[in-house]
């Protein structure tokens, strides 16, 4: 499998397949493909599994992709201006991810639910109790929303983030949440009561623009609902 990712804002992955290679992404995931790929949907893994991907914002059923003859072509996109990263994952490495994360991976990848260890800590991170675990062989591709900038944590060292810039990290990273000091700083400072400390040893990879952050800044210009019907706003009232 040879792939090649284009474009710099709005991202694509173009993915070469021979003839038997398959590849799967969710339902909805691909952009264009050739004559010659064969689609097969299924319910990966059984049921229970099927549902705990719907709780970390994938499909129920997801689609293979299989090149039938010669050389095939499969295309998938970013759902939102950010980044596509390329993961080659050796037999039992993982990496954890936000919700929603996952794009397209060969078959020897596997793609689990994985819940944080600490209640509160899924509570009042920001990103909710459920993420994804995406676990090798094989090459795995994953978006984030904006640049991405990688930390490489040394052990014990300890990074303080709001958890929404949180993209993906490897599982020997330590994630706890930390209250904020100081009554003005949670009243007035704008992040909230918590942010998420995470201790290394091991990577991070951190994303500059948070699908929250976005809507917030979004919401002043989208239509307003008014008794007579929906009034349309361009600027700021």
């Amino acid at each position: 499998m040879k792939h090649e990712i284009k474009g710099t804002i709005m991202q694509v992955v173009e993915i070469n397949l021979k003839k038997g290679e398959t590849i799967y992404s969710e339902a909805g995931g691909m952009s264009w493909m050739t004559d010659n790929i064969n689609m097969h949907t299924e319910a990966k893994g059984g049921f229970m599994k099927s549902i705990g991907r719907m709780f970390s914002g994938e499909s129920f059923f997801l689609v293979n992709y299989t090149c039938q003859s010669n050389e095939g072509k499969v295309v998938f996109s970013n759902e939102f201006p950010g980044k596509i990263l390329n993961f080659n994952l050796k037999d039992g490495e993982s990496i954890i991810c936000q919700k929603d994360s996952f794009m397209v991976a060969e078959q020897g990848v596997t793609l689990e639910t994985h819940f944080r260890k600490k209640l509160g800590t899924g509570l009042f991170g920001g990103e909710g109790f459920i993420l994804q675990k995406v676990s090798g062989p094989g090459n795995a591709f994953l978006e984030a929303n904006g640049e991405i900038v990688e930390q490489d944590l040394k052990p014990g060292e300890v990074l303080k983030i709001d958890p929404g810039h949180i993209a993906f990290y490897e599982p020997q990273v330590q994630y706890n949440l930390t209250t904020i000091k100081g009554i003005k700083n949670v009243l007035f400072g704008g992040e909230g009561l918590f942010l998420a400390e995470l201790i290394g040893p091991g990577k991070v990879w951190l994303q500059s623009m948070p699908l929250s952050n976005l809507a917030n800044k979004l919401i002043p210009y989208l239509p307003k609902a008014t008794s007579k019907g929906t009034s349309i706003n361009f600027g700021r009232d």
